[in-house]
């Protein structure tokens, strides 16, 4: 795919603005998106044996990478969706709204985005999670088995949990990592830099983190049970947890959990902005040669006589 070459101004030509925003975040959602994951896959798998893990029975710290290969390949495409989507809605979206109810444009950007991901990203982590607790040992044998056992709709076991659980989740940590952004620029009446955004990423991420634990154990015990249906759907799966394990027990793996997606938010939301921000630079670039391509383009179809009348 060549480069996106922009031949109209942004303001005046509002599809080819949606189709860069579109491509931007895309290829910044999608880059962010690995390096994260590859970088904190271990602490993700610990949180995900944690939940798993029924009562007070001892977790397995062994193969912390199991599935990591299988899992870049859907991370890869969902983060490009994402971000591909978020982009562009939002964009359009703080058109409408007024300045002072951005936080709305902000949330929907996210329910929407992760809504569109969501078809990649629940048999990815269906996947993950049943790899990282020991059932498969590779992706491939676990996409096989799953089908064949479950059939298709086992892939997107947990699908209803795994929605409550990241459209809260995406809308809320990006609704706090932008406000946060538009109040620190106000303030410091200046663009951030890399670390800051690191910062507020981590703080964003980390808050949503420990607020959305309960509904991250519920989907993890309805995505890893497999065809033994221990639980019934979502509410049967609250309240067997309850009854039997106590209320904490929905707030299992909230350490990893949150120091994950801190750290997470920090290095997703430096590489996102670093990304967007070179992307902007190089569109920039492409834009300032264009004239000058034209001048040459012109000169060079220019008659001998006009050559050398000019």
């Amino acid at each position: 795919m060549g480069p996106l070459v922009m031949t109209m101004d942004r303001e005046t030509s509002p599809t080819i603005s949606s189709i860069v925003s579109f491509h931007d975040g895309v290829i910044a959602g999608a880059t962010a998106g690995v390096v994260v994951e590859a970088a904190l896959y271990p602490i993700d798998t610990i949180k995900t044996r944690l939940q798993a893990v029924r009562g007070g029975a001892k977790i397995n710290l062994k193969g912390l990478y199991s599935g990591l290969a299988g899992n870049l390949a859907g991370v890869l495409p969902a983060s490009a969706i994402f971000v591909g989507v978020y982009e562009p809605t939002k964009q359009k979206l703080l058109k409408i709204f007024p300045e002072n109810l951005s936080a709305f444009a902000h949330l929907t950007a996210g329910v929407l985005g992760g809504g569109a991901a969501s078809l990649v990203r629940v048999p990815t982590e269906v996947v993950k999670q049943r790899m990282q607790t020991g059932q498969f040992a590779s992706a491939p044998d676990a996409v096989r088995l799953i089908v064949a056992k479950e059939g298709f709709k086992g892939l997107y076991a947990g699908y209803g949990s795994f929605m409550l659980r990241d459209l809260p989740f995406d809308a809320i940590q990006f609704c706090i990592y932008e406000q946060l952004r538009i109040g620190y620029k106000l303030a410091a009446r200046r663009d951030l830099n890399d670390p800051e955004n690191a910062i507020i990423g981590a703080f964003a991420g980390a808050v949503t983190g420990a607020i959305t634990t309960p509904l991250d154990v519920i989907k993890t015990r309805l995505m890893v049970q497999g065809p033994v249906n221990q639980y019934k759907g979502f509410f049967d799966c609250v309240q067997t947890i309850v009854r039997e394990e106590g209320p904490r027990a929905l707030l299992k793996g909230i350490g990893p959990r949150v120091l994950w997606i801190g750290i997470g938010g920090s290095i997703f939301f430096g590489v996102l902005e670093r990304t967007k921000l070179l992307l902007s630079q190089r569109h920039a670039r492409i834009q300032n040669s264009q004239p000058h391509k034209k001048e040459l383009f012109l000169q060079h179809r220019k008659t001998p006589s006009e050559k050398s009348a000019t």
